[in-house]
């Protein structure tokens, strides 16, 4: 089966991807086909925090993120110790909690509605291109395009066919789902308003050598409130002696009144962005984790979204000139507002994970705070309104 452009991957970044695509240029998107590997609603672990830049991509598509079961989050804290800074957005929520499986279900819903191939249960077994296009070799037979897009996540097939001795910046990350309310704790035994939980980010963990965070905020599975846990860890000091990953989570639960092994854990890896990442070669363009997710937080979603919007007009361009050498696709992206935020984010991971120290820590999330705002505002978000521009 012969498709000018088959994206590998039907989560966000392959859907965006297809999705601005019959924006930019409608009479390209019939010539798209995503192959993805699993049926919707796939299950898919994902804590599923929506950003503002993620929101604006899709309002630019004509897409309301609303439709989806969410929980509405007005206030973020990032802490040490539980004591830090505190975000909120003027008249708006400050994170919108979904879960993913449901996401990406809705936006493929969507992409088909809009005209676009999605053949499910399809597993790509290997990627070759030549001169001429490139022969995608599945579990379901053969297809030729002339051009595939690596949409299939941190240890896809794409990567690993284009760019087999690349080198990978991966964190880890763990997950866990429990009820809202906590069985022993009265101070979060009250289930809150819908949108009203609070999110947190807690630090605490970094001068312990686990280079993230623990996380804690709302969600819903299936229209029943619950709360999201989990750990995150970049790996950039896991030459040094570190607990295991998943102690200062359980600490972090037992203190609200939540006991871990009490409720099923998951784990996870997340490659994370670097200049140094590999983005393209001739007749393949990567998005989404295949690149990189942020690195400070491993989020990937609004990310993921940019990607495509930036592929789409590189996938564009390629067919107008006929040149699918995508020679610059790694400068457009690191130009782009969604470049510079991510090259900003990597830069500032290795500041605040690296000095781990206690006092630096403390200085960071309880003193700077006017500092850590302004930075974040100008550097870290609002990339998603910038990309409006282009």
């Amino acid at each position: 089966m012969d498709r000018d452009i088959i994206i590998v991957g039907g989560g966000p970044s392959g859907l965006s991807t297809a999705l601005h695509i019959q924006r930019i240029d409608p009479h390209l998107a019939p010539r798209v086909l995503i192959l993805e590997k699993a049926r919707y609603p796939r299950p898919k672990l994902c804590a599923g925090g929506l950003v503002i830049d993620a929101e604006v991509i899709l309002e630019r598509l004509g897409l309301d993120v609303s439709e989806i079961p969410h929980v509405d989050v007005e206030s973020i804290h990032f802490d040490f110790h539980a004591r830090g800074l505190e975000i909120r957005m003027p008249k708006r929520h400050a994170l919108r909690v979904i879960r993913r499986d449901e996401f990406d279900t809705w936006l493929a819903e969507k992409a088909k509605s809009r005209g676009i191939e999605i053949k499910e249960s399809i597993s790509v077994k290997n990627i070759i291109p030549d001169k001429d296009g490139v022969t995608v070799e599945t579990d379901n037979g053969t297809f030729h395009a002339q051009v595939v897009v690596g949409a299939d996540g941190s240890n896809g097939i794409t990567r690993r066919c284009i760019f087999p001795h690349a080198p990978v910046y991966t964190a880890r990350a763990l997950e866990v789902i429990t009820p809202s309310r906590s069985p022993r704790n009265t101070k979060y035994s009250r289930e809150a308003p819908r949108g009203q939980e609070e999110a947190f980010f807690d630090f605490f963990p970094v001068p312990d050598n686990i280079a993230g965070y623990v996380w804690g905020f709302p969600t819903q599975v299936h229209g029943e409130p619950t709360r999201c846990w989990g750990i995150y860890d970049t790996n950039l000091l896991s030459n040094e002696k570190r607990p295991q990953l998943k102690e200062p989570l359980a600490k972090e639960m037992s203190r609200r009144g939540f006991d871990l092994d009490n409720y099923e854990l998951k784990g996870h890896p997340i490659r994370w962005f670097s200049p140094d990442n590999p983005m393209s070669a001739s007749r393949v363009l990567l998005v989404g984790d295949a690149i990189g997710a942020d690195s400070i937080f491993g989020e990937g979603i609004s990310v993921a979204l940019g990607y495509g919007r930036l592929a789409a007009r590189e996938l564009k361009s390629a067919f107008e000139q006929n040149d699918f050498s995508f020679d610059r696709y790694k400068t457009h992206i690191l130009m782009s507002p969604l470049g510079q935020a991510l090259l900003a984010r990597w830069f500032i991971t290795y500041i605040i994970y690296s000095l781990k120290w206690k006092w630096f820590q403390v200085l960071l999330w309880r003193i700077m705070k006017p500092i850590v705002l302004v930075v974040a505002w100008i550097f870290v978000l609002n990339w998603g309104r910038r990309m409006q521009k282009l």
